[in-house]
């Protein structure tokens, strides 16, 4: 059976906090909303430490299983996966999951910030350099896949080793699934980071930074399952992309540019924004999402990158989401 297109998700902007967007409260209330409204299929969020400071995932994630019953709680990515204790995260993650009564996904990340080598420096507090994160991302998928499924755990790899190890409550997805979120740069060497999906992964999650992030690393990383003996058409992807709804399209696409320079710093183009941004009036917007789609998208999340954030959630719920989902 193929995996369901058309998935549409609500990203909460978390560091939004920092700079007037919403408070802490309003991230809770907001997906409550997405929740109740009907529209939404998911809700996520995302991580880090101390690279990309903000409010802390697993807490945000308690209270946000507790306020909604219908969509999946997501976070992608998790930054902050290959510094994390293995051990303790599978037991909060099952814990989650059993109080969302199986909606987790976890979607993981290598993490990397190279500006201010910011990850370095938050990896030196555990003992993890940015060199060594790929490896432990993929040993730590291990361990919780293991740690999920099974009791008495031994395990001897590069980076963890311990014996006998169960974790209780097992989580009520056997197991939950796991997406790699990966943007290598298709202009330069990707097979590695795409054979990591392929092989590793229930699912891949990308920002389309230049519509080759879908329309050529989609369909390598098709071929690279099929060498693993893995159907494509079950392999979800997750297109995490913003959203400004101005029927000046202009002046959306100049405040998305604005809103991302306070989100991470200067680190998108206005070239970028652009491509990462469905922007412009709603039919405009429409339109955008539905490229993510049919370039091999088959859930996308979308994050407002407006202060006027009420507006256009409002906009997002009653005349896009419905329009994008009729489409499918």
């Amino acid at each position: 059976m193929a995996t369901p297109t058309r998935k549409l998700g609500l990203t909460l902007p978390q560091r939004g906090a920092f700079f007037g967007v919403l408070t802490v409260p309003e991230l809770v209330e907001t997906g409550h909303f997405a929740d109740e409204s009907g529209v939404f299929d998911s809700v996520w969020i995302g991580d880090s430490l101390l690279a990309k400071p903000r409010p802390e995932s697993i807490a945000l994630f308690g209270s946000l299983a507790a306020v909604t019953r219908r969509v999946t709680l997501a976070v992608g990515c998790m930054a902050s996966f290959p510094v994390r204790d293995p051990i303790l995260l599978a037991d909060q993650w099952a814990t989650l999951d059993q109080i969302s009564q199986g909606r987790m996904l976890l979607a993981v990340c290598t993490g990397i910030v190279k500006a201010k080598d910011a990850s370095e420096r938050e990896g030196a507090l555990y003992g993890v350099t940015d060199k060594s994160r790929a490896g432990r991302l993929e040993e730590n998928i291990e361990i919780l896949r293991r740690l999920w499924t099974e009791d008495n755990v031994t395990f001897h790899g590069r980076y963890r080793s311990f014996e006998n190890v169960t974790v209780l409550p097992k989580p009520v997805q056997n197991p939950p699934p796991i997406h790699i979120a990966s943007n290598p740069n298709p202009a330069y060497g990707y097979e590695r980071a795409l054979r990591r999906v392929a092989r590793l992964a229930d699912g891949w999650m990308t920002t389309r930074k230049r519509p080759e992030y879908l329309t050529k690393l989609w369909p390598a990383i098709q071929g690279y399952l099929r060498e693993e003996g893995r159907d494509p058409e079950k392999f979800p992807v997750v297109a995490y992309h913003n959203v400004n709804i101005n029927p000046d399209q202009d002046a959306a696409y100049e405040e998305s540019y604005r809103f991302l320079g306070e989100y991470y710093g200067p680190v998108f183009t206005e070239e970028d924004t652009r491509h990462w941004t469905a922007a412009g009036s709603v039919e405009q917007v429409i339109a955008q999402i539905n490229e993510l789609y049919e370039a091999g998208a088959t859930e996308v999340t979308l994050r407002i990158t407006s202060w006027d954030w009420r507006r256009q959630l409002k906009l997002l719920t009653e005349e896009v989401a419905p329009a994008v989902r009729a489409a499918g």
